[in-house]
């Protein structure tokens, strides 16, 4: 068992909160997704996210020592740009 990979994990986690846990997730998501080549896939993932960032309780935003953004109106700001975007985006994918 290797502990040192989780006391990493465990340290990034401690100093940043989960809208900055939600953003690496989201890029790393939109890697993986723009290997598919997929538009429609694409959209998917970020109405997932959008909707994520909107509906997380405001208290989880709450700025820590590492934190992207400064406020909890911020990342709920990026959910919301990402619910209104994505639709379209779906409805002119072809593929």
């Amino acid at each position: 068992m290797l502990p040192i990979p989780l006391q990493l994990v465990d340290g990034f986690l401690l100093k940043v909160n989960f809208g900055d846990a939600l953003i690496v997730g989201f890029v790393l998501g939109l890697f993986a997704v723009a290997t598919q080549r997929s538009r429609k896939l694409l959209t998917l993932h970020l109405i997932a996210f959008g909707a994520l960032f909107l509906l997380a309780p405001g208290s989880m935003y709450a700025p820590q020592e590492l934190s992207l953004l400064d406020s909890i109106i911020q990342y709920k700001l990026i959910g919301l740009v990402l619910l209104v975007v994505s639709p379209v985006l779906y409805t002119t994918a072809q593929k």
